[in-house]
């Protein structure tokens, strides 16, 4: 039997997790069945099986998968191209709707949790980095508020549709300016 590089391998599973992922922002994780994923992928159950024993464990990796577009400064023209993507991500991918059902199924799954957790804190943490020094003493409190203000915005996305950011990006840019934070 010929032997499988990992590429090939890592290929499959890519393919499998990518699968999954559309059928689950047009269909929920409820409503998605491991033969749907099958399906959709265009392999074998007996494929499937090999890389993932469940649908939970798919839905980990669906998570595990987040995206790295988050803006490498905070000006008014980086987090509107930011929130421009998301929206971007919305509309053509399904994307707000399948944070939204992971977010909701993280707060009934402990694994699923841990992994939401760990991306909001790296999220924050890349926020405060980037505030200014005159902010510092207030990066924690900058940085909670702008990754809820975007979360916000993911989630009408989700439920509204297609929203222009630019009142979204606003808010943020009040946040970083200090005009929302109590002296």
């Amino acid at each position: 039997m010929p032997k499988v590089d990992q590429e090939h391998l890592d290929a499959r599973r890519q393919q499998i997790v990518d699968a999954a992922r559309n059928r689950f922002a047009t269909h929920g994780f409820a409503h998605t069945s491991m033969a749907d994923i099958v399906t959709e992928s265009g392999l074998s159950t007996g494929a499937i099986y090999r890389y993932f024993g469940s649908k939970e464990e798919i839905i980990i990796a669906v998570c595990e998968q987040a995206s790295d577009a988050f803006p490498a400064a905070l000006t008014i023209e980086s987090i509107g191209g930011f929130l421009e993507h998301v929206r971007v991500l919305a509309r053509d991918r399904g994307h707000a709707k399948l944070i939204a059902q992971i977010y909701a199924e993280a707060a009934v799954s402990p694994a699923l949790a841990e992994i939401v957790e760990r991306q909001l804190a790296t999220m924050r943490a890349r926020v405060a980095e980037l505030i200014p020094d005159a902010l510092s003493g207030e990066a924690e409190s900058i940085a909670e508020a702008f990754v809820a203000i975007g979360s916000g915005y993911n989630q009408q996305l989700a439920v509204r549709g297609d929203l222009d950011p630019a009142p979204f990006t606003k808010a943020l840019m009040g946040v970083l300016q200090g005009q929302a934070i109590e002296k």
